[in-house]
């Protein structure tokens, strides 16, 4: 069954800068052209960043195979047709998504929606 948590904070996407010792990047992909963090909006402010989206992280509670098929597909469908962005990306365990923050109640509302249609 699929249900969403919430992870506390304002979390924004940075590339390009150095992050110094006190802040931790939450998640990171190494690119050809730099490397990405995701990183609470307070360290972004802290080192200059002007990060251009802040988003509230939400985390699919559902433990998914790395090879399973449409899960990603059925939850940022759910979010385009609520016309909520999203950036997904996948733990081991877990999936994750940043939705724009003042748009996170809406979000958990559209895959609570999305949930309960999969269940009936």
């Amino acid at each position: 069954m699929l249900t969403v948590g919430r992870r506390p904070g304002r979390w924004c996407v940075v590339s390009g800068v150095a992050l110094p010792e006190g802040v931790e990047a939450a998640a990171t992909v190494v690119e050809e052209e730099g490397t990405t963090s995701v990183i609470e909006l307070a360290d972004a402010e802290r080192l200059g960043a002007h990060p251009e989206f802040v988003g509230a992280w939400l985390t699919l509670e559902v433990h998914s195979s790395l090879d399973a098929v449409g899960l990603s597909a059925a939850v940022a469908g759910a979010l385009a047709r609520a016309g909520i962005a999203c950036n997904l990306f996948a733990g081991f365990h877990h999936d994750h998504l940043l939705v724009p923050h003042h748009l996170a109640d809406d979000a958990v509302a559209a895959l609570r929606a999305l949930a309960a249609a999969h269940r009936a």
